[in-house]
């Protein structure tokens, strides 16, 4: 018996977590493995013009991860492809679910779509499981305890406005960039602030709005506080080139070629550009007093 869902799950967000912990349950009862069925990359990443401006909010890696963390037994990628795109719901139904992965039950989000024909409504979707073989679990829409319906799509637009709390209660968890420690101008360390300049694995990751953070790093299997900043350091820099930059409180290892892991709680302020690198400095001082 295999129980399967299948999306793009990005975020692995509230609305994705009730259908994950729907998915873990019903194979739980029918004593059957729960499958996740993902795609990559995302569809409009592949069919739409504006893909290059596209953004993700998790990598492969972090969306398996998550998944598997919540229970699921198998985790398998459909590459997704124009090929793909053309094909109806029927035939997904018959070549994949049925015939490439043994699917029994199908368990789907309440407006989940499925096919070149985009079948969602439920009487058709649930037709075109029988006609197969499959049955259907539909499972109903998240609404946040305030009321909010929840999409990634709302979460990349509360990120780009810097609305990182907001970001983080439709996650469920706090928003992450993952990356790998590399050489900076080391300006931060004169002023006393040395910072982690982080180069993302994922290069299509949702960055948050320019501005300073308060977050979590994560280097060598430990959690420190800190505060991050992200964009073009007006202050220092007469060019421009985005970074990521987080100075970690009381640490002075060397971590460069480390990976590291920065939760974001918090939104702090706007970059801002200074008159002096002194004027810089006591803000910064400011920033950290504020943030630990």
């Amino acid at each position: 018996m295999v129980v399967a869902a299948t999306g793009f799950f990005d975020g692995v967000h509230l609305g994705h977590r009730a259908v994950l912990n729907s998915l873990v349950e019903t194979a739980r009862q029918t004593g059957g493995r729960s499958l996740v069925l993902t795609f990559w990359p995302h569809p409009r990443a592949v069919l739409q013009q504006d893909a290059q401006r596209f953004r993700l909010l998790t990598s492969l890696e972090e969306k398996k991860e998550m998944v598997l963390g919540l229970g699921v037994d198998d985790f398998e990628v459909i590459h997704f492809t124009r090929d793909l795109s053309a094909v109806s719901a029927g035939v997904f139904f018959r070549e994949y679910l049925r015939d490439r992965y043994r699917v029994n039950i199908l368990v789907a989000g309440y407006n989940h779509r499925l096919g070149s024909d985009a079948v969602s409504d439920t009487a058709p979707m649930h037709q075109e499981a029988r006609n197969t073989g499959l049955e259907v679990v539909r499972v109903p829409e998240y609404v946040s305890s305030q009321g909010e319906h929840i999409s990634s799509t709302k979460i990349r637009a509360a990120l780009s406005a810097g609305s990182v709390e907001t970001a983080n209660r439709w996650l469920g968890y706090p928003y992450r960039l993952h990356g790998v420690v590399v050489e900076g101008n080391r300006i931060g360390r004169t002023l006393g602030f040395p910072t982690a300049n982080m180069q993302l694995y994922e290069p299509l990751k949702q960055l948050p709005a320019n501005g300073v953070y308060k977050v979590e790093a994560g280097v060598n299997g430990t959690w420190y506080k800190g505060m991050m900043n992200i964009g073009f350091r007006p202050t220092v820099a007469d060019h421009l080139e985005h970074t990521i930059e987080t100075h970690i409180f009381d640490f002075n290892d060397d971590i460069y070629g480390l990976d590291m892991t920065v939760r974001i709680l918090q939104h702090h302020r706007h970059e801002i550009a200074f008159p002096s690198l002194d004027a810089l400095k006591e803000q910064l001082k400011k920033d950290k007093q504020d943030l630990l």
